[in-house]
């Protein structure tokens, strides 16, 4: 059964850093991408950014561009998001997502993700 369980989360100022992280479990670590998705009320849940564990390719929306970085640590199955210079439109849910299931899924540069953590809330002030 794949497990997504994600941490880290919380209320920052806007301009401050937060580090989320999603250690992953029940699948196949280096076949799949890892990524991280966010959702603010109201809004369609959208891609922010993954990672190829394989290969190490990252890849970003352009809102985050310059301002988060993807990171994993293959030994641990777990991923991080570093965000920094946060923007209160950055407020949302954030899932960590892996590979698809048999339900809700999303395609995101190239990749599909259908397993999803629980979510963790990122509330940035202004």
């Amino acid at each position: 059964e794949v497990q997504l369980v994600e941490s880290g989360g919380g209320l920052v100022q806007a301009g401050g850093s937060l580090r989320l992280s999603c250690a992953a479990s029940g699948f196949t670590f280096n076949d799949h991408a890892i990524g991280w998705f966010r959702q603010a009320p109201g809004k369609e849940r959208e891609g922010v950014s993954y990672i190829e564990i394989r290969n190490g390719i990252t890849y970003y929306a352009d809102s985050v561009k310059g301002r988060f970085t993807i990171t994993k640590d293959n030994a641990k199955r777990t991923v991080y998001l570093q965000m920094n210079s946060l923007k209160p439109e950055d407020s949302a849910i954030y899932y960590c997502a892996g590979p698809v299931g048999t339900g809700y899924w999303r395609a995101f540069g190239g990749w599909r993700f259908g397993s999803w953590g629980q979510g963790t809330q990122v509330t940035v002030s202004s």
